[in-house]
């Protein structure tokens, strides 16, 4: 590696800058497909694909009109696929620079917090539990990290780094907290220089499941139709080659040749709202997921309340009196961490009159950062006497267990007699939990060694406003609100009751040693747990996925990175640890419980997108391919042509991207898809469908008395506007009127029927018509869709279907 040194204040912001030139940005890059190459790709899908052979088809037939019309047709399929792919992608690009990790550097003798991008060699950063190493590093400060390396080795125990050993780019902090010098970036670092990127394995979630399933579905009633029309035209003996041609095309027409976009986009524009509400998504799936999601696992900490402590009161022990108590719970802190507590602490002591000239008499040596193992910090101290003693704060129960002689120390240790405060400290704790109040537990040596336990400071950590309210929003919507915290259980029951959660917290350990049964329904019927450790909220996830929810878990640190990738929806608060920022399927970027709900409303509301496109889709091909199929067998009569199906599919399936900014209900129950309900509604429309059809065939061939050319003309201005007002009957399980349509859903149905008008009147492509025959096409199927929206009505009603409640 290359040797860097950096002065005591960091490096100067301009010398930064000059290393960033010359250097790069301290990033991975990934070699990427060039945009041609996508765009060349879209040739080769089976859509493209079909419509390519239509078109060799109608070159072999001499049909040069429908070969220059269906090419041209192809090239506009390709084209509006790759742009919707391009703006999702960009998209996408954007919430994961938004996610970028960030990294406290020193520059200028001061400490800031910068992009990880933006890292040189050079630098001096600090790093803490539960980062992530942005850059290769050499430590120079400190006493030890316990690092995880397994993303580089394979190796699953943490490696212990000190002084002087490097560590590399990509592992988590375990442990500790030391500063570091970095000595290689981005791609000279050791995962740029070895690992090989491939793509992210892509898992289907359940909702991705079930629309493709649909899509096979759709293909396979195609093929089943086209092939008994084909053995119906062998036995009668009509040409093979124009029979393939019109196959393939109806084939086209049955694909759900946006469902990719539909679903890609619609993912993407729910992201970027979700983005601006605070929550940004990092595995898209997630945001389907959250729409089934009926338990949230939430922490009480900056999530129910507001991660603002305050201290609120001082009870000293001994002789000690409570400037002793908060000086050496100053001296056990440090404000450069931006620690909640520490914060709290130091923000105490600038309340008291002369404290910083009692506070600067004395030397901090050494610092350990609290880890969850001990629970507790710890500084050697030096006064101005040359006098050194430790101080202490942490869990009371962990400064206790020092007296105790329970957790391993050099100090010896005094065992209190049983009537002292600190044989009480229980007692103070419960005291103190009752009024909501978190206690830390503050402890000192003395000349020997031994160590006394000091004090106890109360620190609160108030309810944020909007909790109580969002909770019951969230139970309305049929979500199961529990509260996860390591507090004490009097905290918990405390903070539930002013937010109207229900009462019944359990502590962690009333499930641990029970069999999974009976473990499963404890923690399904209790109302949250308390004393909580993060090793216990996967199992609690685990559990509760048992029973067959659908489980979203809110965490912020490294340790509870395994509990958030075994929820369904794992949701990293504001202000995680990196590693549990990487380990969520959501990162929300504002406090409160409130950006969640706003979450699960979107996630609804996308879930709600691709229920109708899906009802719409198939009923449309269920109205299309029955009524092209039973014409040519009984009829016959082919109604319209290769060319006319080509149109339908290209001019019908282009707008149907708009659904993805659609206005929806949300429904306030869990999402899942009811396939009962969704195949009976489609069924019916299509079959009605399909009636109307064969009306407007009959009105005119026997009422009009229409050439053979002037009919197809007809009927493909018929399939293409009331195939368009499907959109509006399966867009609402009310009457069409009930939800106004968004604009570019409704702008787009009317510019594409226009064109399809446009198209039947004048004779561009098609066989003219004139308007009177276009006019009447839109009267009838505008009656048409009335009638079918109030029979669809009412087939809900006898579906039991409003029995849920949608809301805007």
């Amino acid at each position: 590696m290359e040797k860097l040194k950096s002065g005591e204040g960091g490096l100067g912001a301009a010398e930064a800058k000059e290393r960033l030139q010359k250097y790069g940005p301290n990033e991975i890059t990934e070699k990427k497909t060039s945009e041609l190459v996508k765009f060349l790709g879209y040739f080769w899908g089976p859509i493209p694909w079909m419509i390519e052979i239509a078109a060799v088809l109608s070159a072999v037939l001499q049909r040069w009109d429908d070969f220059a019309i269906i090419l041209a047709l192809l090239l506009l399929n390709v084209t509006v696929g790759f742009w919707q792919e391009h703006k999702a992608d960009n998209a996408i690009e954007l919430l994961k620079q938004k996610l970028a990790l960030k990294a406290r550097v020193l520059r200028d003798s001061k400490w800031l917090e910068v992009s990880a991008g933006e890292i040189v060699p050079g630098d001096v950063i600090r790093l803490r539990l539960g980062d992530i190493f942005p850059a290769d590093v050499k430590l120079t400060a400190g006493d030890y990290l316990l690092v995880d390396e397994s993303a580089l080795t394979g190796e699953s125990l943490p490696v212990e780094k000190h002084v002087a050993d490097v560590a590399y780019s990509g592992s988590v902090i375990r442990q500790g907290e030391m500063d570091a010098l970095v000595v290689a970036t981005g791609m000279n670092t050791f995962f740029g220089r070895t690992a090989k990127l491939v793509e992210e394995a892509k898992t289907r979630s359940h909702f991705q499941k079930a629309v493709i399933k649909i899509g096979d579905y759709l293909i396979v009633f195609a093929l089943i139709l086209v092939a008994f029309t084909f053995l119906v035209v062998l036995f009668r003996h009509e040409s093979l080659l124009e029979f393939f041609q019109f196959a393939l095309v109806l084939l086209v027409a049955a694909i759900p040749a946006a469902l990719p976009a539909v679903l890609s986009v619609s993912m993407a524009v729910g992201a970027i709202t979700l983005a601006g509400d605070g929550a940004i998504v990092s595995k898209l799936a997630a945001v389907e997921e959250m729409a089934g999601m009926d338990i949230l696992c939430s922490d009480k900490t900056g999530t129910i309340t507001k991660n603002e402590l305050v201290l609120t009161e001082i009870n000293p022990f001994q002789d000690f009196s409570e400037n002793d108590v908060l000086l050496f719970a100053s001296l056990a802190s440090r404000e450069e961490d931006g620690d909640p507590i520490d914060d709290a602490i130091l923000a105490g002591t600038k309340t008291l009159q002369g404290f910083s000239g009692l506070a600067g008499s004395y030397r901090v040596l050494s610092f350990k950062p609290f880890d969850p193992v001990s629970k507790r910090t710890e500084a050697t101290v030096e006064d101005s006497a040359g006098n050194r003693f430790l101080v202490t704060k942490g869990a009371p129960q962990a400064v206790s267990a020092l007296l105790d002689g329970e957790v391993a120390t050099d100090s010896k240790v005094t065992v209190e007699g049983e009537d002292t405060p600190e044989s009480r400290v229980e007692e103070f704790v419960d005291e103190f939990a009752s009024r909501g109040y978190r206690a830390l537990g503050v402890g000192k040596t003395d000349a020997r060694g031994n160590w006394h336990f000091a004090g106890l400071l109360a620190l609160y950590d108030p309810p944020r406003e909007d909790s109580a309210e969002t909770i019951r929003t969230a139970q309305a919507m049929g979500v199961d609100v529990k509260m996860i915290t390591g507090d004490h259980l009097a905290i918990a029951k405390e903070i539930s009751r002013q937010v109207n959660l229900k009462p019944d917290i359990m502590l962690a350990t009333s499930f641990l040693d029970l069999p999974d049964r009976k473990a499963e329904e404890i923690v399904e019927a209790a109302d949250g747990f308390a004393q909580v450790f993060p090793e216990h909220k996967y199992h609690i996830v685990e559990l509760l996925q048992h029973r067959g929810h659908i489980i979203g878990m809110t965490g912020d640190g490294v340790n509870d990175a395994p509990a958030l990738k075994k929820a369904d929806a794992g949701i990293a608060v504001a202000g995680a640890t990196d590693a549990a920022r990487s380990a969520a399927d959501i990162v929300l970027t504002k406090p409160g419980l409130s950006v969640i709900v706003n979450a699960l409303k979107e996630s609804r509301k996308i879930f709600q997108r691709m229920n109708n496109y899906a009802l719409y889709r198939i009923t449309e091909t269920n109205r299309v391919l029955l009524f092209i199929t039973l014409s040519i067998l009984v009829f016959k009569f082919y109604p319209v042509t290769s060319l006319m199906i080509v149109l339908l599919a290209l001019l019908n399936d282009a707008p149907i991207m708009t659904i993805a900014y659609d206005n929806v209900k949300y429904s306030d129950l869990p999402e899942k898809w009811d396939m009962r309900t969704l195949m009976s509604m489609a069924t019916l429309l299509g079959v009605v469908g399909v009636i109307s059809s064969f009306g407007i065939l009959y009105i005119g061939l026997h009422v009009f008395q229409l050439s053979h050319e002037v009919l197809q003309s007809f009927i493909y201005l018929k399939l293409s506007v009331a195939g368009h007002l499907t959109i509006f009957v399966a867009r609402t399980k009310g009457y069409f009127w009930s939800v106004k349509p968004a604009k570019p859903l409704f702008a787009a149905v009317i510019v594409t029927q226009l064109i399809a008008t446009l198209i039947t009147v004048y004779g561009f492509l098609l066989p003219a018509m004139g308007w009177k025959l276009a006019l009447f096409v839109w009267g009838y199927s505008l009656t048409a869709f009335v009638i079918t929206d109030f029979i669809k009505v009412r087939a809900y009603s006898l579906l039991n279907h409003t029995g849920i409640k949608f809301h805007v």
